[in-house]
């Protein structure tokens, strides 16, 4: 069949079931192609075929909110099972309810089963705070998110390449003390290093993004990323960051938005990637924003748009992982 081609009668026998855990790959093909689809008409490069790590953040969403994980399919049309044409994964963390990926093939697009599923993967609990990620260069998924009250608030910044000017990002300012998450677990016997290191992280969170996850984090340090702890002249704890030497650089959480720089800056010279680094900035952390670009950070691919109902984290003081988990 050409793409762009609807099967007739296809979508009167789509049926919304959850994900199989060996189906990941086939969603992940989905999110790869629909994203090609467009991009590829405003003159971008296609996203590469290389989806293990887009296939990892699905089954670690998968083991946590298997409820929110659902496919859309249809029969082969060759009596042999059934075809994904789409799926939709959302969590939940404590009163945040997030969705992380909708996607559509694009033959099936255009007929209200992105809207099907965005009701089944949806909170069901009105009290909880929702958000989403959507790229600026696709007017129809804003649409559809702002109408059921997920607006369009702030645009996510995608950098890219290394710090040419590391100077630009500023020192840690006297008296703030970065530790490695590995080195504080293996302080204090009976893994009281560990709890505390959970119970600091969970604090940032709670403070600058509304929510723990803590699930997220382990998730995280699975997929190589290094944490730091960062801590005061007190001691007390005031932020901390992650980067791996795959070059992803995040999250970052820090009490003082003028920390968010020089963060980024420790980060960029205690982790030597194996490429180019790789990180998210929210346009309401601006001052990192230009430090990024004075160091010789450039942006790349078009924005994407944060949306919300109502205000949840501080974005002026915190960086999330990616676009996919907060």
């Amino acid at each position: 069949m050409s793409p762009g081609v609807r099967p007739v009668g296809a979508l009167d026998q789509v049926s919304i079931r959850p994900v199989g855990a060996d189906e990941l790959t086939a969603c992940a093909a989905i999110w790869r192609n629909s994203i090609n689809d467009y991009i590829t008409r405003l003159g971008q490069p296609e996203i590469p075929p290389e989806t293990q790590s887009v296939v990892r953040l699905y089954g670690h969403l998968q083991a946590t909110d298997p409820e929110r994980f659902l496919a859309a399919v249809i029969p082969d049309g060759e009596g042999n099972g059934e075809r994904i044409v789409g799926f939709a994964a959302a969590y939940v963390r404590e009163h945040l309810w997030y969705l992380s990926m909708l996607f559509v093939l694009p033959e099936f697009q255009g007929a209200g089963l992105g809207r099907r599923l965005l009701a089944r993967v949806g909170p069901g609990d009105p009290s909880m705070a929702q958000a989403v990620a959507v790229d600026s260069a696709q007017p129809i998924s804003n649409a559809l998110y702002a109408s059921v009250g997920l607006v369009p608030r702030m645009p996510l910044l995608n950098f890219t390449g290394l710090p040419r000017r590391p100077d630009a990002f500023g020192a840690l300012p006297t008296g703030i003390v970065p530790l490695g998450f590995d080195q504080i677990a293996a302080g204090p016997p009976d893994g009281q290093g560990h709890q505390m290191l959970v119970e600091a992280i969970d604090g940032l969170d709670r403070e600058l993004l509304g929510v723990a996850h803590s699930m997220d984090h382990q998730f995280l340090r699975s997929e190589d990323r290094h944490g730091w702890l960062y801590r005061g002249p007190d001691g007390t704890p005031v932020g901390y960051g992650y980067a791996g030497e795959a070059g992803r650089i995040g999250p970052i959480a820090v009490l003082d938005p003028a920390l968010v720089a020089p963060v980024i800056g420790h980060l960029t010279k205690a982790v030597m990637p194996r490429g180019a680094f790789a990180m998210w900035i929210g346009g309401d952390a601006d001052r990192a924003v230009v430090a990024a670009l004075q160091a010789g950070f450039r942006l790349d691919t078009f924005p994407v748009l944060l949306a919300w109902d109502r205000s949840f984290a501080d974005f002026e003081c915190y960086m999330p992982a990616s676009p996919g988990l907060l």
